[in-house]
């Protein structure tokens, strides 16, 4: 079993900064990729970047420039730095991982954004 663990959320000011981390335990020993998505209210839910096989990373349009993903394998740990946020960047942030083909998420962390 995996589970995975994200923290780091909370409410910001535009413009500033949060930096969430998720932290994978249980069956990790082969991590395909490990995301983070979002989903505001009434919206479905998105891909806003991803690390894929440790090799490549993937950026929303609405996050490049703004936002990093990084990972350290040593920790089973992805982050997701968030700099310069805005109003529209409010929402439930998930971890996903795909580990051997199985796909698992987090219990999502709560971003809020004031203007």
């Amino acid at each position: 079993q995996v589970q995975l663990v994200e923290s780091g959320g909370g409410l910001v000011q535009a413009g500033g900064s949060l930096r969430l981390s998720c932290v994978a335990t249980g069956s990790t020993f082969s991590i395909n990729s490990m995301c983070w998505y979002r989903q505001a209210p009434g919206k479905q839910r998105e891909l806003v970047a991803a690390t894929i096989n440790d090799r490549s990373t993937n950026y929303a349009d609405f996050v490049k420039g703004r936002f990093t993903i990084s990972r350290d394998n040593a920790k089973n740990t992805v982050y997701l730095q968030m700099n310069s946020l805005k109003p529209e960047d409010t929402a439930v942030y998930y971890c996903h991982a795909n580990i051997i083909g199985f796909d698992y998420w987090g219990q999502g962390t709560q971003v809020t954004v004031s203007s």
